[in-house]
């Protein structure tokens, strides 16, 4: 993006993709030594930008005026750019649509050891996801498990999230360091025992360069999947605020998001929209997704150790 951007307005610019708790530590290393280098940034660790960043004052959220009637107000303050899937996936070789209709399935023997993730013990938006589920969605995830079983769920957990979380943990789900991993898992060709898996919407443009066998599962209920947000924040004191409010109007437009856009990366701007071409297929199925909701990411991160050692106490091998 920033190669298109700096070769579109002729302005020095370079761009960089870095992990999230790497950016944190640059953006805060760099405004106390008082050399800033990085002039935006586009997080994905919504909730530690919120802890950590905005309120102590290291970076600002600007919000194109022109563009503000096109993005929700719920992702206008701090401004999201995008929207970022990760999806339950199949492979489409071994079945001609998803083996499972329902989350509560994954939790069965049948898929004891079967089930690949990336580990949420190393990767924080994934017990932030199960936050936003206990906060949005645990009513949903209490009717799937009637839908599945004809009974309402007995917990002694808090909620049917904790209660669900609990059984996938126990279930031993393969675990991964990484997206990669897990989307191998499920869609290497060739395979004669299924797995289910839980990876990004950009791992499925593997299926045209590697050969994969990723399905999304269209219809799995309550969701396919869930989002999480990219947060675009411009650093404070760097020298070139125009420069960087520039870029941030420029990936909120079609042409400057479409290098994310067809990984299945989803603007905020409702003006824009995925590629026809985008692999996966989550644009025909974004309303059987959850959605992020960026007013309780506070207490999102809050809640990351205790969702944390709630899977590392439930965990089996």
């Amino acid at each position: 993006m920033a190669k298109n951007f700096a070769a579109k307005y002729g302005v020095g610019a370079e761009g960089a993709k870095v992990k999230a708790s790497a950016q944190l530590e640059m953006i805060i290393r760099e405004a106390r030594a008082n050399n800033i280098q990085g002039d935006v940034s586009i997080i994905s660790d919504a909730p530690a930008a919120m802890a950590q960043l905005i309120p102590l004052g290291f970076v600002e959220s600007w919000l194109p005026p022109d563009m503000a009637g096109n993005i929700p107000p719920e992702y206008q303050d701090p401004l999201t750019v995008v929207t970022s899937a990760n999806v339950w996936a199949y492979n489409s070789e071994l079945f001609d649509k998803c083996p499972v209709s329902n989350i509560w399935e994954l939790t069965d023997p049948k898929w004891k050891g079967k089930v690949a993730m990336q580990d949420p013990l190393g990767k924080a938006s994934y017990v932030d996801w199960f936050n936003q589920m206990a906060s949005h969605g645990d009513g949903e995830v209490k009717a799937a498990y009637k839908a599945l079983y004809g009974k309402d769920l007995e917990t002694g957990e808090k909620s049917a999230t904790a209660a669900w979380v609990k059984a996938l943990a126990a279930n031993a789900p393969l675990l991964t360091d990484a997206d990669a991993a897990a989307a191998e898992a499920v869609g290497a060709p060739g395979q004669k025992e299924p797995f289910m898996g839980l990876i990004s919407s950009a791992k499925f443009r593997d299926n045209a360069e590697k050969g994969m066998k990723l399905g999304l599962c269209k219809e799995l209920k309550p969701w396919v999947g869930w989002l999480y947000p990219g947060v675009g924040l411009i650093t404070k004191g760097t020298n070139s605020p125009n420069a960087a409010k520039l870029f941030i109007h420029y990936i909120m437009t079609a042409e400057g998001i479409a290098p994310q856009a067809i990984d299945g990366k989803m603007s905020t701007n409702k003006e824009v929209s995925l590629p026809a071409d985008e692999p996966s297929g989550i644009g025909a199925v974004l309303d059987d997704i959850l959605p992020y909701s960026m007013a309780t990411s506070l207490e999102d991160w809050d809640a990351r150790e205790t969702w944390q050692d709630f899977w590392r106490v439930n965990y089996k091998k």
